[in-house]
């Protein structure tokens, strides 16, 4: 699997240079050893032998690591083992291969983040400052001293090799956790676009069951009554009167007509709170039906928002229509209730009642959902041959008084 943060163009040189600088370093040394004038009598043969043997060690250990596979840890420590041993032949026989002593400070960095770090750190420093220490004139005083140096060198350099790794680590997490931030923002942005879509698709569909209620409330409620009129007008000799109705029905209908496709409350919300439109709503009904409607308003009346006073007006309308159609009502009754944190309406009649409370019927439908669009419910409770109670319960979410 490739690795999805590779390591940065500085880290593979550093490395890189891990690797190389064990044979770089030796290189190095056994050239200046042999430049140097003043090597021993027979030094040459024995400084080639044991420089052999690091080369052969620096190459047979490059290949352990190369197939160690999980056991790499244990490749590592033999192969920092391997060459800190012939650095300290090379450099207890020749001094100048302390150069070749560096390449530990290096290698410690396999072991990194641990505290096998510091460990090859203070090996690597005992090693450099040991070969260089005339033990026969060594004092306890320079013995502290380069104590003292080993143990500073080895938290300093131990300290800044686990300090580099974690940095690394740090970084990688940060990459991940950008990577992973973008990528959740380019899911979000396809899930706001679909719920957008979603919300424009709803918002078509809620406009419509709107206008259908709309509809329903107003311009079918208002057909229905001047069809009533004129079936009434062609039954008598003096039909002036039914005329009179049905023409006013229909110019009520066309207003609300207007009034829907501008999207505006209904005319008797104009310049009137609900009690004086019930009011209105009332009277025009009775002397439509020939039914006695009594109305009646309890508790303190306060303004209310016009979504609802719209929506109580209209299951009002809705409810009063069908008593006219259905119940063959001889008395019905209206109660507005203002009781603090609801407002409750009643209508109630004598009629017939509902023999199917679970009708699907569109009114029933649509006072539902108007009422469930404010916060509101609705109850029935009818019995045959008893009449109905229909039941609406909303917030009284106040308005701004006219």
């Amino acid at each position: 699997m490739n690795d999805p943060f590779p390591p940065s163009t500085w880290e593979r040189r550093f490395e890189y240079l891990v690797k190389i600088v064990p044979a770089v370093t030796l290189a190095a040394s056994l050239v200046i050893s042999l430049a140097s004038p003043d090597r021993p009598e027979g030094g040459t043969s024995r400084t080639l032998a044991l420089t052999a043997l690091a080369v052969a060690w620096i190459l047979g250990a490059g290949m352990l690591l190369r197939t160690a596979g999980r056991r790499r840890r244990a490749a590592v420590t033999v192969h920092f083992a391997g060459v800190l041993a012939t650095a300290a032949l090379l450099a207890f026989h020749d001094p100048i291969f302390i150069i070749y002593c560096i390449s530990g400070f290096f290698l410690a960095a396999d072991f990194a983040p641990s505290r096998w770090t510091f460990a090859a750190v203070a090996a690597t420093s005992v090693v450099l400052y040991g070969s260089t220490l005339d033990w026969a004139q060594a004092t306890p005083q320079l013995l502290a001293f380069h104590l003292a140096i080993i143990a500073v060198q080895t938290i300093a350099i131990g300290g800044g090799q686990i300090a580099g790794v974690r940095i690394e680590d740090r970084q990688r997490k940060y990459r991940k956790a950008v990577s992973d931030l973008q990528a959740a923002l380019e899911e979000n942005a396809g899930l706001h676009a679909q719920l957008l879509a979603q919300a424009h698709q709803a918002g078509i569909l809620d406009e419509r069951g709107r206008m259908a209620r709309e509809i329903h409330d107003t311009l079918a409620q208002g057909l229905t009554g001047i069809i009533t009129q004129l079936r009434a007008a062609q039954r008598v000799a003096d039909s002036g009167a039914h005329v009179e109705l049905a023409l006013g029905l229909a110019q009520d209908s066309l207003t609300e007509a207007r009034r829907s496709v501008a999207a505006l409350q209904p005319h008797q919300l104009q310049d009137a709170h609900l009690p004086e439109a019930m009011a209105t709503l009332a009277r025009d009904w009775t002397r439509t039906t020939g039914v006695d409607l009594h109305v009646e308003v309890t508790g303190d009346r306060v303004p209310l928002s016009p979504a609802i006073e719209v929506t109580l007006f209209r299951v009002a309308q809705e409810a009063l229509a069908n008593v006219a159609k259905h119940a063959g009502a001889t008395r019905a009754g209206l109660t507005l209730s203002y009781t603090g944190p609801v407002v409750l309406l009643d209508i109630r009649d004598d009629g017939t009642g509902i023999h199917h409370l679970n009708g699907k019927g569109f009114g029933l439908n649509s006072m539902r959902q108007r009422l469930r669009g404010v916060g509101g419910s609705l109850e029935i409770e009818s019995t045959p041959g008893e009449g109905t109670a229909v039941s609406a319960t909303v917030p009284a979410l106040q308005g701004n008084p006219r």
